[in-house]
């Protein structure tokens, strides 16, 4: 049985800034983060609070990084951000102090209900609160909260909460054992 899909609609979600802002932003991205010839991370810092992203000090931020909206951003003091990561904020994404976001990682806050004839967008923060690391190569999905000092290792995809000091693997991410820090 074929189903023929309605129009798709999304009037009800707003990026939260003007088209000329956002046009701005995507010039600016493509200058300063998403390519490996900008590895200053002053700079980076102030563009990004320029556009209403909130960045704690002593946070490092590298190369081929990409942001969709900064003004839905905001990074603890201390915190790293790897290489090739890309933060798809469609809605707020928060990453805690001291938080590791290994390289190619993928914060996705949207994703769209598959069960609809006109699949309509579906946008659910994320929290990644202090101390958390989460290894190369890893997904965190929509609503996801990782508690403090939680660890995803590299490759997983975390699509629940994550508990406090537990380390996860795997697709869909399961608890492995506690994490100690010594």
């Amino acid at each position: 049985m074929k189903v023929q899909l309605a129009h798709y609609n999304n009037s009800w979600y707003h990026i939260g800034a003007p088209a000329w802002k956002r046009l701005l932003w995507h010039f600016i991205s493509a200058i300063f983060f998403e390519n490996s010839f900008f590895p200053v991370v002053a700079p980076k810092v102030f563009l990004l609070r320029c556009f209403g992203a909130k960045i704690g000090k002593g946070v490092m931020l590298k190369p081929r990084l990409h942001i969709k909206y900064p003004w839905h951003v905001s990074i603890g003091e201390d915190a790293w951000i790897g290489e090739g990561v890309w933060i798809d904020s469609l809605t707020t994404v928060t990453i805690g102090a001291n938080a590791c976001i290994s390289q190619g990682v993928y914060l996705l806050t949207g994703n769209h209900y598959y069960n609809s004839p006109v699949f309509e967008l579906m946008v659910k923060p994320i929290v990644l609160e202090e101390g958390v690391w989460i290894g190369a190569q890893s997904v965190v999905c929509p609503g996801v909260t990782c508690k403090s000092h939680a660890m995803l290792v590299v490759g997983s995809v975390a699509s629940a909460n994550l508990d406090a000091y537990g380390i996860y693997r795997g697709n869909p991410a399961v608890w492995v054992k506690q994490r100690v820090i010594q």
